[in-house]
């Protein structure tokens, strides 16, 4: 449900706070952060008339520690997301003894990495290919396991960006209940890098827009419930226009060495 024009215009991106994110070392920080992540998650629902309970946060923990995982788990975290396969594969095996901990790869994959997903994801949130497709769902055949998906499309039309056009996306829903170990949960985005709040915000309308249209004529076995949209800087628009999952990594475990804008292309 999006909210009123006059609200969405007090809502604003943060994506140039950066500095503002003190590093988490201890605990007690990290149970702090994520107070303060859950009291504006929870006001942003407020703003949208949606029930809290709808929106899951997802700590995003790439390029920090496992001494830093271990601690956001002793503050309730209990699900970490990461965007490179060999990082996420090297923490959970060292991180095993740890009880009720998953994983989800939100970052793009390449079939050759698909063996390691399979063997320890329980979300993979950036699908956009039939070959990355195939490769899981033979791997998970072969794990005996299943794995929740995904398909991750792009939004803001930037090059720089990985994910399957508007357009394409139906036709890629088609084929995917041919790979039974995928249980499809919905649409993922990464919206524009930018202080324009409009601009960031239309990338959220296009995707919720889309999973409405592609939820009429969803294959069977194709759920799409969940949209998974917003970051640090914007998960409050994310949130506002009908957000189920946001991927948050700097307001909880503080800034990585070098800003967003490293990691995710800045719009032009």
């Amino acid at each position: 449900m999006p909210v009123p024009s006059d609200t969405q215009a007090e809502t604003q991106t943060r994506h140039d706070q950066h500095s503002l994110y003190p590093q988490a070392l201890t605990a007690d920080d990290f149970r702090h952060n994520l107070a303060a992540v859950q009291a504006r998650m929870a006001a942003a629902c407020l703003r949208s008339g949606r029930d809290p309970g709808a929106v899951r946060l997802l700590p995003v923990s790439k390029t920090k520690s496992e001494a830093s995982l271990r601690l956001a788990y002793e503050a309730g975290c209990r699900h970490f997301g990461e965007n490179k396969v060999q990082e996420a594969y090297g923490k959970w095996e060292t991180m095993q003894d740890l009880a009720g901990l998953n994983w989800s790869v939100i970052g793009h994959l390449q079939t050759n990495k698909a063996k390691l997903v399979a063997r320890f994801a329980s979300e993979f949130q950036a699908l956009d290919s039939l070959r990355v497709a195939e490769s899981l769902d033979r791997r998970l055949q072969a794990e005996g396991r299943s794995l929740d998906v995904f398909v991750q499309v792009n939004t803001s039309g930037e090059d720089s960006k990985y994910g399957l056009s508007p357009e394409e996306a139906s036709g890629f829903l088609k084929e995917l209940p041919a790979f039974s170990a995928l249980r499809v949960r919905g649409l993922m985005t990464l919206a524009l890098f930018s202080s324009d709040v409009e601009r960031v915000r239309g990338c959220f309308v296009l995707l919720r827009h889309l999973r409405d249209q592609l939820r009429q004529q969803a294959p069977v076995g194709v759920s799409l419930n969940e949209l998974s949209m917003g970051m640090s800087g914007d998960f409050e628009i994310a949130i506002e226009e009908g957000a189920t999952v946001i991927r948050m990594g700097q307001a909880i475990f503080g800034a990585r060495s070098l800003p967003d804008s490293h990691y995710w292309p800045e719009a032009g």
